[in-house]
């Protein structure tokens, strides 16, 4: 690492940089012409007159009325009374064939065995927690 830090440091010394004249001014210029930017400032806010409040007040007072008034005449549709009858006659009748499902030995056993390793389980939290 020496080696190479050494050499990159002989091959830095070998170069030179000159800037033209021409290029040191454009540079100095437009150092010169940056200015920071100005602190936005808030642009004022317009008072719009009063008769531009009650006319926005009105409009939404009269759309209110009209939403109003259109569901007030609307007749509503008269529901049928549930009986008894129309209810049973709506639900329909489901075949079901069902069997009880057995469970096999192996099957028994497992289910045996994860019930006995929930109980040790939840008496270890119990001791853990003081109950």
């Amino acid at each position: 690492m020496d080696k190479l830090a050494q050499q990159l440091r002989q091959d830095a010394e070998k170069i030179e940089v000159t800037v033209s004249d021409e290029l040191d001014h454009r540079i100095a210029a437009s150092l010169r012409n940056i200015t920071p930017e100005a602190q936005s400032v808030a642009a004022p806010v317009s008072q719009r007159p009063a008769l531009f409040w009650w006319a926005s007040s009105l409009t939404g007072i009269a759309a209110a009325v009209a939403v109003i008034v259109i569901v007030n005449t609307q007749q509503p549709e008269e529901p049928a009374t549930p009986t008894p009858a129309n209810i049973v006659a709506a639900v329909p009748v489901i075949d079901w064939k069902a069997e009880t499902a057995m469970l096999a030995g192996p099957l028994q056993q497992e289910l045996d065995a994860l019930q006995s390793d929930i109980k040790k389980a939840e008496k270890k939290v119990r001791d853990d927690i003081g109950l």
